[in-house]
């Protein structure tokens, strides 16, 4: 038997949100989102799904990672990879959290900027030994390999090289921080009126503007 994927549905129960309700700030917003997305134990709250559009106008997403919040949402990647070639080309990008346990989604469009090499430094280093190393042996990444074996073997000869402790930081990895312009929070309502509300950027103040679902 096919299953029939027009007939999955769920009803979006578990709340709303009114424009007073709001914090005016859209960082402080997001802290509470996420916050509830980590109090409620979902798995990788801060797992997001970024945009990108190359120089030829294709787009393309992938599930990343947030790892730090100021005056953007910054990520950590390698610099020759597809991602970063794409935001090389075009800058603007666009940023999805779904947390769907809780019937919330946050979207976010913004430019993205390389984060200085002392920032990329201080994230790199406060990571795990793995993930050190991971940098270094994914050297090209999103280019063609082999088989896994070449990666195994990259794996073994660089941690002889580093050992734990004495990993550099690669020149070729750092972070993106994504300067935001627009950043939509939406919660799934009853029969699908959900509810969207968009801060927009108007200098260095924000407007909040409720959208039609």
């Amino acid at each position: 038997m096919s299953l029939d994927i027009s007939q999955l549905r769920e009803s979006y129960t578990k709340g709303g949100i009114e424009k007073d309700d709001l914090d005016t700030n859209p960082f402080a917003q997001f802290q509470s989102w996420i916050a509830k997305a980590v109090e409620a134990g979902l798995p990788e709250p801060n797992a997001m799904t970024l945009s990108t559009v190359n120089a030829e106008g294709v787009p393309s997403s992938r599930t990343v990672l947030l790892k730090g919040l100021d005056h953007g949402f910054c990520l950590y990647s390698n610099y020759r990879s597809q991602k970063a070639q794409d935001i090389a080309a075009n800058p603007n990008v666009a940023l999805t959290f779904l947390w769907h346990a809780l019937e919330r989604q946050v979207i976010i469009q913004g430019r993205a900027e390389k984060m200085t090499p002392a920032e990329s430094e201080a994230y790199f280093t406060s990571r795990p030994y793995e993930s050190q190393i991971g940098a270094w042996v994914s050297e090209s990444q999103s280019s063609e390999i082999p088989d896994r074996a070449e990666l195994e073997a990259r794996d073994i000869a660089l941690k002889q090289q580093y050992p734990e402790g004495s990993v550099p930081l690669p020149d070729f990895w750092g972070g993106f921080r994504i300067v935001p312009t627009t950043i939509e929070f939406w919660q799934g309502r009853v029969g699908r009126l959900h509810d969207r509300l968009r801060y927009e950027q108007e200098g260095d103040s924000w407007t909040i503007k409720r959208l039609s679902p």
